[in-house]
């Protein structure tokens, strides 16, 4: 995929983004949607007591629910809304180091844009040193709304 080529068939802001997450986990998360590139899209997470698990530290779920909210996002950005929807079908991420406060923020790219699959590249970082923190690849379906009596 080139870097500098615009995917998106729907044009959304962050705003429009967080507006949607009212009431879902994203919001519970504390997710906000941050940036919207020619081919990605970006979100940030807090690292507290909603994010961390027992010891502390940045829960892997959480980590995980950040990079399929902002892959998932993208895939539903890139179909027609009036004739197809995406959701995930697989994802696996590889935690590389502990985040104990402040924030973390997610990059998604796309790897593939079929027609009945999408796979998607997300990096996890620590906001202030930019270091990253997680690595995860995420598959979504894209169904057909027609399929589906809608």
């Amino acid at each position: 995929m080139k870097k500098t080529e615009h995917i998106w068939v729907v044009e959304a802001t962050p705003a429009v983004l967080n507006e949607m997450a009212r009431g879902t986990l994203v919001e519970a998360l504390g997710i906000t949607f941050t940036e919207i590139g020619s081919n990605y899209i970006r979100a940030r997470m807090p690292v507290d007591g909603r994010t961390r698990q027992y010891l502390g530290m940045l829960h892997g779920g959480a980590s995980v629910a950040l990079a399929e909210t902002v892959a998932s996002t993208g895939s539903n950005l890139v179909v027609n809304p009036q004739t197809h929807y995406c959701v995930g079908l697989e994802i696996n991420g590889n935690h590389l180091r502990a985040v104990r406060e402040g924030y973390v923020w997610a990059e998604a790219r796309p790897l593939h844009l079929g027609r009945s699959t999408h796979v998607w590249d997300v990096r996890l970082y620590e906001e202030g040193t930019d270091k990253l923190v997680a690595i995860v690849r995420h598959t979504v379906i894209v169904l057909s709304r027609l399929s589906q009596g809608e």
